[in-house]
C-alpha cells in the first residue's frame, strides 16, 4: 500500500473542480471492452499529480464512474492506461464517484468496481 499524506490541498476535496488541475491524456484503457479514459491531471495549487480513470458503459443507464489517485513523479512514469487500475487499487486512498455511486465523490480504499 503507498501511504500518501492528506495535506488539505482542496484537489483532496471528493467535489474539486476539473478547473483547479492541468490535465493530460494519458490514453484509453480497453481491458475488458471497458474503454475507460485515463487522464492525468496536476494540482494548480501544490502541484501534486493525479492519476484519473473514468469509465461508462453507454448501454447501462447510471454506470458512470470515475477514480482518481495521487501518483508519485517516480510512479508516473510506470503508468499505463492498463496499470492505472492495479495503481488506483494499491493506494492508501483515492477519491471516486459518479452516477454508478449516486454521489459526487467520496474517498474509498482498495479494490475499484470498473467492470459491468
Amino acid at each position: 500500500m503507498k501511504k500518501i499524506p492528506k495535506i488539505g490541498c482542496a484537489c483532496e476535496k471528493p467535489t474539486s473542480d476539473y478547473t483547479e488541475y492541468r490535465s493530460s491524456e494519458l490514453g484509453i484503457d480497453r481491458t475488458n471492452g471497458r474503454n475507460a479514459e485515463v487522464t492525468i491531471q496536476q494540482c494548480k495549487l501544490c502541484q501534486r499529480i493525479w492519476i484519473h480513470y473514468f469509465v461508462e458503459f453507454e448501454h447501462h443507464s447510471k454506470s458512470g464512474r470515475w477514480y482518481k489517485g495521487i501518483v508519485t513523479k517516480k510512479d508516473r512514469s510506470q503508468i499505463t492506461p492498463e496499470n492505472a487500475v492495479e495503481h488506483l487499487e494499491h493506494l492508501e486512498w483515492y477519491v471516486y464517484g459518479g452516477s454508478y455511486f449516486e454521489n459526487t465523490g467520496t474517498f474509498g480504499e482498495g479494490k475499484v468496481n470498473v467492470d459491468v
